[in-house]
């Protein structure tokens, strides 16, 4: 196995898209180290971008945007009150990411190019409208999270390219966003279902949504009908129930022993229902 610590993305870029073999990106390490001690992956080439500059950062921009480096882990963003303030739904999801010792190493981008249809932070990151750069062999581009995943353990990125960062939204005046998941446990579990709710009021009518949902379908699902559901209403339960219908009706999950298709299915309306609560909440009281 080759190990490179490269200074740039691009560096980074060039070594993965010269390689021929395995390779792998080590940012956080929680999954791919935990791969390599089980046998079930041994890189030809492990390329290092822990030590690029500005990975470690979380910068609010001018224009009230938030850029998050590659490899912030779980538990800084979890401190970082700013952030926590303006987008408490994407924290949400990160947070339930693993153990206390986990945290302090996983990565939103890393649980992001994992492809697990039940990621936890990926929901929220969709919900908001976030965005990632990439970075590759034909220059640098920005993907909507919901382009990332293309399958169980798979990613659109092509040979080559590197997520560098993320990218959130300015939150605005009346803005509220969670994320709720069902697991079988009490904690440190995979999500059978998963719920991000984002959305937007101008007194106590909902003038913007987006719903997104996780580990019923190979990929998160954004629900388009689920977020016209609650736009123009003040969440009462006419929209509740639209919104229900909608994220039931958008699953396409498996039957296993975590949970059958039925389960599944009533389960992503139930915390839709309860996900929108939360979010209406919380951006009726942002205004």
């Amino acid at each position: 196995m080759r190990y490179h610590s490269p200074a740039t993305f691009e560096d980074a870029s060039a070594i993965a898209a010269a390689a021929s073999g395995v390779t792998r990106f080590l940012a956080g390490g929680t999954d791919v180290l935990v791969q390599m001690r089980a046998d079930i992956v041994t890189p030809d080439d492990l390329i290092d971008i822990k030590h690029i500059p500005g990975v470690k950062d979380i910068v609010q921009e001018d224009d009230k945007c938030w850029s998050i480096g590659a490899a912030v882990a779980g538990a800084e963003l979890t401190a970082h009150v700013g952030l926590c303030a303006d987008w408490p739904g994407v924290i949400e999801g990160m947070a339930l990411v693993g153990s206390t010792q986990v945290q302090g190493r996983a990565t939103l981008i890393g649980n992001l190019c994992n492809g697990s249809p039940a990621a936890d932070s990926v929901p929220g990151l969709a919900a908001a409208g976030a965005e990632v750069s990439v970075v590759g062999p034909k220059g640098t581009r920005q993907v909507k999270v919901e382009d990332i995943p293309a399958g169980p353990g798979k990613t659109t990125l092509a040979k080559g390219e590197v997520i560098s960062g993320i990218y959130l939204p300015a939150r605005g005046k009346g803005g509220g966003d969670a994320y709720l998941r069902f697991i079988p446990r009490t904690e440190m579990d995979i999500a059978v279902v998963g719920c991000a709710v984002n959305l937007r009021v101008e007194g106590d009518k909902i003038t913007e949504a987006r719903v997104v949902l996780g580990a019923v379908a190979p990929t998160i699902v954004v629900v388009e009908e689920a977020a016209k559901a609650l736009i123009g209403s003040t969440l009462d339960d006419k929209a509740l129930d639209a919104l229900a219908a909608a994220a039931s009706a958008a699953c396409r999950p498996i039957n296993d022993k975590r949970g059958t298709i039925a389960f599944r299915t009533d389960v992503a309306g139930v915390l839709a229902r309860r996900a929108a609560k939360i979010a209406y909440d919380r951006a009726r009281g942002a205004k």
